[in-house]
């Protein structure tokens, strides 16, 4: 890492009925669709505690970004003052890692269904972390 870079490797792939960043909600909450995460089996044992119910966050690589945008409108309103992409959520950014909180619907096998995913179809999954409650619960 002394140059400034590093490797990341997708643990897994989007399933998603959403073809292209034209027709997904900006966010999950907004009319994401439930979707399948599909994993490779490398990871089998990292999913095994993974439970239906569940709230993860689901880290993906937002692979159709434009990695050179550093400033946006936000949500694209051109009412709205230019802002810095680090304080907007905009998937266009240096490093564009997406960052997806949803609910666990299904488990089979290597196939995870979520709950309100904005992410389109085959995008790289990069993690799965699970949502924390109080710190007493820990």
């Amino acid at each position: 890492m002394a140059d400034g870079h590093f490797e990341v490797r997708a643990v897994g792939r989007v399933e998603s009925p959403l073809l292209d960043r034209a027709g997904a909600p900006r966010q999950g909450d907004e009319g994401g669709p439930d979707a399948w995460l599909a994993f490779d089996p490398a990871v089998e044992r990292a999913l095994a505690d993974l439970a239906v119910g569940q709230e993860v966050l689901l880290l993906t690589w937002l692979d159709r970004a434009d990695r050179e945008v550093l400033a946006v409108r936000p949500r694209g309103e051109r009412s709205r003052p230019e802002t810095g992409v680090f304080a907007t959520r905009s998937p266009d950014r240096p490093n564009p890692i997406g960052l997806h909180r949803v609910t666990i619907l299904a488990v089979d096998g290597l196939r995870i269904r979520v709950s309100d995913l904005e992410a389109v179809d085959g995008t790289p999954v990069l993690d799965v972390k699970p949502v924390l409650g109080r710190r007493d619960e820990r």
